[in-house]
């Protein structure tokens, strides 16, 4: 993932054939966002023997998966050099469910400051700053929006869009980053929604106890 993750983009769209280059990329898209979804893409083209024209018939750049595996390569010697790895993952064996968490986990506890929720407005907002933003058009994502994920990167178009995107559980948040995150008290209101109380507009005609106008103080 690291490595496919040092290509830009391992995709290409002609123009005359877009909708057939949007089908047979879905093919590929993983639930559980799109880190999964590059391994899976890797694991397949390794499956077909690294071959050309698989990569052409799924408007694949076959470049790019090279220069992924050179990276992953130089990786893997770095790992053994320090005892990191078994010969399983020098193997690159293809992953199981139990996997993938795992590899989601892992991908938390490092960029867990790039965590967003989903916004109950529009889109999301990244957890650290707030920052409203929203999945890119080319993420497997983009048609499911999970309530909260991590992001490798944002890029900032017509609007902030987050790419390579990857569904989280918010417990894992707090059990790799304790001392970033904790539990939220279900008690004690938070100073964002302290500051968005509501007060009921005065009426003097009215009984203390009645439905009257509101405002949002903040």
């Amino acid at each position: 993932i690291v490595a496919m993750l040092q290509s830009d983009n391992i995709w290409y769209r002609p123009r005359e054939k877009q909708a057939v280059a949007d089908q047979r990329r879905a093919q590929f898209f993983q639930q559980e966002g799109d880190h999964i979804t590059l391994l899976s893409v890797y694991n397949k083209w390794k499956d077909n023997k690294y071959s050309n024209p698989w990569c052409v018939h799924n408007f694949i750049q076959s470049r790019s998966l090279k220069h992924s595996m050179d990276v992953r390569k130089q990786l893997v010697a770095i790992c053994d050099r320090y005892g990191l790895i078994g010969d399983g993952d020098k193997r690159g064996n293809n992953h199981n469910h139990d996997d993938n968490i795992n590899i989601r986990k892992a991908i938390t506890s490092g960029y867990f400051m790039h965590a967003a929720k989903k916004d109950p407005q529009e889109g999301y907002k990244t957890l650290v700053e707030g920052q409203p933003a929203y999945i890119h058009p080319s993420s497997a994502l983009f048609n499911h929006q999970p309530d909260w994920l991590i992001f490798h990167n944002l890029v900032l178009t017509s609007k902030e869009y987050m790419r390579e995107n990857l569904v989280i559980e918010p417990k894992w948040l707090c059990d790799l980053a304790p001392r970033f995150y904790k539990k939220a008290d279900p008690i004690r209101l938070s100073k964002r929604k302290r500051r968005e109380k509501i007060e009921p507009l005065y009426d003097r005609y009215a009984e203390p106890n009645s439905w009257r106008l509101s405002r949002r103080r903040y």
